[in-house]
């Protein structure tokens, strides 16, 4: 199984590498990858928090029932995303619309993902619907080194009272060895309109910038993901003129960054949608160090997103959208109402 990955690689990056006719090359890959969770919550009333406005909160029966479907749905797919292709699950995923650290524990605990011997990096935020942001890792593949939790101070531009958001989670540690940074995000939401909320997540992607300039400030060739619902498209200021991410891989400037999920929404193509409108809210965008052609560290190799057939609506109101978990009729037996996106990286082993 090892070698006919090997050949489907060494197949695929033939456009890539020059090679000669008898020269053969195999690589290593692993999936970085960012899922929504849509409102995963546990049954306990929080009195901490206002989770009671929590989907899990309004069920009138069933919950713990309901809540072990809804984390054996979230591990299930989890475990499938890059599996194609690297024949394993994600070696880092980014994560979501989380209560606490304790409904992380049971998604890594499902039987779909116990095998994998998922970590968890996690902190509580002051967001005020109660949910938070976090990283999952494959412990025999990636070990942090160090991890801080970055607060997001907004206002509201009519009654100047402080919006309580999510923090933007920093993790940086080693990938088989080598040194990454993984900033995980959940940008405002539009609420109240699109151009009304744009400068909250101008504010967003500017603590995102800031979190990068620091990490180049001590490496500039320092391999960043920047990753999340950004709830916003790929040309939107905050990731156009804030983070400078341009779509073209050959124009990243040393220090730039590139974000491969423009050119997916310029085709149309999306990860959550709303009124029959697609958005691509869900992006992983990576500096330049990440796009060079030196294989023999980890380089980023293909981004895609994760919209297979079983996590689509197969009909009613929302045919052809996101099979997400919770509808006006409570849970739905689906998944979330956005696609998980990945990228692959890929490192040339010296046989």
């Amino acid at each position: 199984m090892k070698k006919l990955i090997t050949l489907c690689i060494t197949l695929i990056l033939c456009t890539l590498i020059p090679m000669n006719a008898q020269e053969k090359k195999t690589f290593k890959i692993h999936t970085v990858a960012f899922y929504n969770l849509e409102n995963l919550f546990d049954t306990i009333n929080d009195l901490t928090k206002f989770d009671e406005a929590s989907p899990m909160m309004e069920l009138k029966a069933n919950r713990s029932t309901i809540y072990k479907k809804k984390v054996s749905n979230m591990a299930g797919v989890i475990s499938k995303i890059g599996l194609d292709v690297s024949h394993n699950s994600p070696a880092v995923i980014g994560v979501s619309e989380v209560e606490n650290r304790e409904v992380l524990e049971d998604v890594v605990n499902d039987p779909a993902l116990i095998s994998k011997d998922y970590g968890i990096v996690h902190y509580h935020s002051p967001d005020a619907r109660g949910i938070d942001v976090a990283l999952l890792y494959q412990k025999k593949l990636f070990t942090p080194i160090s991890t801080s939790s970055h607060e997001l101070k907004i206002f509201d531009d009519l009654t100047s009272k402080r919006v309580y958001t999510r923090d933007q989670l920093l993790v940086s540690g080693k990938l088989d060895g080598e040194l990454i940074h993984i900033i995980v995000n959940h940008w405002p939401s539009r609420s109240g309109g699109e151009a009304r909320s744009r400068p909250k997540r101008v504010a967003a992607a500017k603590l995102s910038k800031r979190l990068v300039d620091s990490l180049q400030g001590i490496d500039p060739y320092a391999k960043i993901f920047i990753m999340g619902d950004l709830n916003d498209d790929p040309t939107n200021s905050s990731i156009k003129d804030v983070l400078k991410a341009e779509k073209n891989k050959e124009k990243v400037e040393f220090k730039g960054v590139y974000n491969p999920y423009e050119n997916f929404f310029k085709k149309g193509i999306g990860t959550t949608a709303y009124r029959d409108a697609w958005s691509l809210f869900d992006q992983i965008i990576i500096t330049k160090s990440l796009l060079d052609k030196d294989f023999s560290s980890y380089r980023f190799y293909k981004a895609g997103i994760f919209n297979e057939n079983f996590l689509i609506q197969k009909d009613g109101q929302y045919k052809g959208y996101p099979y997400r978990s919770w509808g006006y009729e409570g849970f739905t037996d689906g998944f979330s109402d956005h696609f998980p996106v990945y990228v692959y990286l890929i490192k040339e082993i010296n046989n």
